[in-house]
């Protein structure tokens, strides 16, 4: 006799759900123990990039869309966070949530232009929407320039918690990242992550079902940019500054090789992919330009080694389907 297909489903989706809440429980426990095995500051800023790689993850991941300069904003939000803590006086959280918004616009006027093509000219047209954005961050008054926002205060979340205590700051960071990390988790297992899927696999067939494709594409960019955007005017908090760096197109390509290293697809590649670059940037510093070189060894052996990213490859000797 044949399995109740309703029984069968309901068995798939429990066990998915229990496959999420074990990993969410190990990425939780590895945040709380990771001040004590390393450099609190690391760890924040290792934090900020993973909720960016999220961000450009569920873009590439989910719907196919690969972008070569979604740092434009994590970037633009850092200045405009760095601008409105210390220009206009707004406390931690407005100040962030000013940056998330001009990111979901940036996103919004770039993902209109960008999203009617496919392909190679989809990832230039975003490349030239980058470099005007880093030409404007360079020449713009209030940015200064090369030398950036420097001394962005830390100020009082609320008006009531001091971000001025490193553990309080640690705390609000983490909040912040796994408060994007489900909201990925959160769009990617809803209605509208399966039409995003469905894009990603057959695009005409989807349209054919009478999905404005077109729309979905676009609501998804959006939502990866302001995720973008959230990571970098959180960024801009913990390490008081807002530079050229977070903006140019080697940021660019960075959360491609963040993505691609931990699996793409994956919710937790990402994260996994980010810590993995962020640490080599940061233990390997005293080499030099040779960090970069490095990198692209390892990126290149994962490829070669590991098809599915390192996530990826855990979750199929595991056999789960919910990381």
């Amino acid at each position: 006799m044949s399995a109740n297909p309703t029984v069968a489903k309901f068995g798939a989706a429990s066990r998915e759900t229990r496959q999420f809440v074990v990993a969410f429980a190990v990425l939780v426990a590895a945040i709380a123990a990771a001040p004590f095995v390393a450099y609190p500051p690391f760890v924040m800023q290792a934090m900020c990039f993973a909720l960016f790689a999220c961000a450009f993850n569920l873009l590439i991941g989910y719907v196919g869309l690969l972008s070569f300069g979604h740092a434009m904003f994590l970037g633009a939000a850092s200045y405009v966070c760095a601008h409105a803590a210390k220009v206009w006086g707004l406390d931690p959280v407005a100040a962030i949530l000013a940056g998330v918004a001009s990111s979901a616009i940036l996103g919004f006027v770039a993902g209109a232009l960008s999203i009617r093509s496919q392909g190679i000219y989809f990832a230039m047209i975003t490349v030239a929407l980058s470099q005007m954005i880093d030409f404007f961050c360079v020449e713009a008054p209030f940015t200064h320039g090369e030398d950036g926002i420097q001394g962005v205060p830390q100020g009082r979340a609320l008006g009531l918690i001091d971000l001025g205590q490193p553990a309080v700051l640690y705390v609000f960071v983490a909040a912040v990242f796994l408060f994007g990390f489900l909201t990925v988790y959160r769009a990617v297992n809803s209605p509208f992550g399966e039409i995003l899927k469905a894009i990603r696999e057959n695009e005409p067939r989807a349209i054919s079902l009478g999905y404005r494709v077109q729309r979905y594409k676009l609501a998804a960019f959006v939502l990866s940019a302001a995720l973008a955007g959230l990571a970098g005017a959180t960024k801009a908090i913990v390490v008081q500054d807002a530079s050229l760096t977070d903006v140019g197109f080697a940021m660019s390509g960075e959360v491609v090789l963040m993505t691609l290293l931990g699996g793409m697809g994956t919710l937790y590649g990402p994260v996994v992919g980010a810590v993995v670059v962020v640490s080599m940037q940061n233990y390997l510093a005293q080499y030099g330009q040779w960090v970069t070189v490095i990198q692209g060894a390892v990126f290149v052996a994962c490829v070669l080694a590991f098809r599915r990213g390192i996530v990826g490859e855990i979750a199929k000797a595991l056999k789960w389907t919910a990381i």
